[in-house]
């Protein structure tokens, strides 16, 4: 993998679009508030960035596989809280009188 100009614009448009994750995970893991996230969105997002991920391997850019590893991860943590908080807001709900 060359690390050319082409290849630095990359990681940093990779680094800008992947840090738009961090206020939402941070957010969801202090509320525990995952009830506006939408569930499908977030699996076909996550879809596509593994879809990107492969992409980046296949054609050798540093940018893309680095930029979507991060975003994978961070999207990843975001489905796992959506998944985890649905099902104690669920059985909080279900004990409520």
């Amino acid at each position: 993998m060359e690390l050319n100009m082409v290849e630095m614009i990359g990681i940093l448009a990779g680094c800008c679009t992947t840090a738009s994750f961090v206020p939402q995970v941070l957010h969801s893991w202090r509320t525990k508030s995952v009830k506006d996230i939408s569930l499908r969105m977030y699996l076909l997002l996550s879809s596509g960035i593994l879809l990107w991920l492969v992409y980046g391997f296949n054609i050798g850019s540093l940018s893309v596989v680095l930029a979507n590893s991060v975003t994978f991860v961070l999207v990843l943590s975001i489905l796992i809280m959506k998944v985890r908080y649905s099902k104690l807001s669920s059985r909080n709900t279900d004990r409520t009188p």
